[in-house]
């Protein structure tokens, strides 16, 4: 098997052994429900509130204040709908830009009566703070805005978001997927009521995440069943994947300084030699203002999914910035709220950095892009 390079972390990381090791014993020996009082149920018990502690100590909340769920979606989804259904009625401010777990949840509301305004980025992907200031009504009862683009990287400027959410009383929820573990977050300053965060983008295990939700806000469960997080989330928890989880943060606590600085460093690397070999590119999102392992790089008049599969084919795995949709290939969402261009936006590929990866993988990748770039080009009437 030839050289294998794995460029797609914002899509998902490998594991790190020390989160297999922890959670290995709570796969065997520690498999007791959480919720039982006799004693196996106890030793679970035990490492859900080691991982809740873990993760309390690293956001510097109450362990309280911590609720774990299935995922990312799921997280999002709570928060979104939970902070709405409590209301009953009212207005959501969002971006155009969010996730889907945000936006067909804020779409799901307004087919129940909710009111929802999608607020534009610029040609960085960024929100407007003064934006939120004018968007929010005397009935607005959610500002939600993610911490930083999956796609482009940018991050959105959150501290000066919640300001403005605080400075009018309106609870403000945060997806933290892609920054949480990968750069700091200061819940307090920047005032945000709730974060999403999850496992598997920060080397932990699929299927387990949580949701921070601030002492008081007000928030209804989405389902319906036991007693299991202090009611705000029903259905027994994942000990395992919660273990995992509150390793893979441990983990991170002590090795994301250094881990962005060198990151950063191989993303430059790359996309300056993408920059340096291969005419008529450019890299999407703000050019400072973006997570340290991020690239999106648009090439003129060649579809991304052609570049992703002879990326593929080299043994490298990066992701498209399009999607197909019953064979029809469609721009990004995000791209497209940025204002960029079809030409640019439909071949888009996101290569996005992790700490397996080393300068070695960089150089193989740039060399690999050229030679299927030229050829599809040369194939492709529009660039003739």
């Amino acid at each position: 098997m030839g050289r294998r390079v794995y460029l797609d972390h914002n899509a998902s990381t490998p594991v790190h052994p020390e989160v297999i090791a922890e959670m290995l014993p709570y796969l065997a020996e520690r498999f007791g429900n959480p919720s039982s009082i006799h004693g196996f149920g106890r030793e679970a018990r035990e490492g859900l509130e080691t991982a809740r502690e873990r993760i309390a100590d690293f956001l510097r909340v109450g362990k309280d204040e911590i609720v774990f769920t299935s995922g990312g979606t799921e997280s999002d989804n709570l928060a979104v709908k939970g902070v709405a259904l409590a209301r009953g009625r009212g207005h959501i401010v969002t971006s155009r830009v969010e996730h889907h777990a945000v936006l067909r949840s804020c779409q799901a509301l307004e087919r129940q009566g909710f009111t929802v305004t999608y607020l534009p980025v610029d040609g960085d992907g960024l929100v407007d703070p003064d934006d939120v200031r004018r968007a929010i009504r005397p009935d607005t009862i959610l500002v939600t805005i993610m911490h930083a683009n999956s796609e482009v990287g940018t991050i959105e400027p959150v501290v000066e978001i919640g300001r403005v959410a605080r400075a009018h009383a309106v609870p403000f929820h945060v997806d933290g997927v892609q920054t949480f573990g990968k750069m700091p977050i200061d819940v307090d300053a920047a005032g945000i009521d709730l974060l999403s965060f999850s496992s598997h983008k920060i080397y932990g295990p699929k299927g387990v995440a949580g949701l921070y939700i601030r002492k008081g806000t007000r928030m209804a469960a989405v389902q319906d069943g036991g007693e299991h997080e202090r009611r705000r989330r029903a259905g027994t928890e994942n000990v395992a994947g919660v273990v995992g989880l509150g390793k893979a943060v441990e983990i991170r606590a002590r090795e994301m300084a250094a881990e962005a600085l060198r990151v950063r460093a191989l993303r430059d690397r790359l996309t300056a030699g993408i920059e340096a070999r291969v005419p008529d590119v450019r890299v999407n999102g703000h050019p400072t203002r973006r997570l340290p392992g991020t690239a999106n790089v648009s090439f003129r008049h060649v579809e991304s999914e052609s570049i992703v599969l002879g990326l593929d084919l080299k043994g490298v795995g990066v992701s498209a910035g399009s999607a197909c949709t019953s064979g029809n290939v469609e721009p990004s969402y995000v791209l497209v709220a940025m204002g960029v261009p079809l030409e640019w936006a439909m071949g888009a590929v996101r290569c996005s950095l992790g700490r397996g990866t080393t300068a070695e993988d960089v150089d193989y990748v740039i060399d690999a892009v050229e030679p299927i770039v030229r050829k599809l080009r040369a194939a492709s009437p529009v660039s003739r």
